[in-house]
């Protein structure tokens, strides 16, 4: 019988004008430390960003989350954070920041299965 894994995940949203304080959720982020999984999803709904803000650039949005996404991977061209381990990265992800890309509070979960939990979340909590 296969161990439940202890994993954190945090909401991503974009914040189109940061002194309104209105935001849209767009990803989701989850980690497991034991597990050495780190995953990020993402979906931009274009219309809904820009009800908050009509000249927002969601092209630029999209292509600063694939950087976010290539950090979480770890992958070459994610820049230097990406190079940091696992736990590492999730944390400077998840840092509280005064920016258009903003995470919540990471919350904690059980699963047996994590690329079915982030998909569960990202359903429940993203589309």
């Amino acid at each position: 019988m296969q161990d439940n894994h202890l994993y954190e995940y945090a909401v991503i949203r974009v914040v189109p004008r940061v002194e309104r304080e209105e935001f849209v959720n767009i990803g989701i982020i989850l980690f497991c430390k034991r597990a050495k999984f780190i995953k990020v999803l993402f979906h931009l709904n274009g219309n809904k960003i820009q009800s908050l803000s009509a000249d927002f650039d969601v092209d630029q949005l999209a292509c600063n989350l694939t950087s976010l996404q290539k950090i979480a991977e770890g992958t070459k061209d994610g820049g230097p954070i990406s190079e940091m381990d696992i736990p590492s990265r999730f944390r400077w992800l998840t840092a509280i920041r005064s920016s258009a890309i903003q995470t919540s509070r990471p919350h904690p979960g059980l699963s047996k299965d994590l690329d079915q939990t982030i998909q569960r979340l990202f359903a429940e909590l993203v589309l």
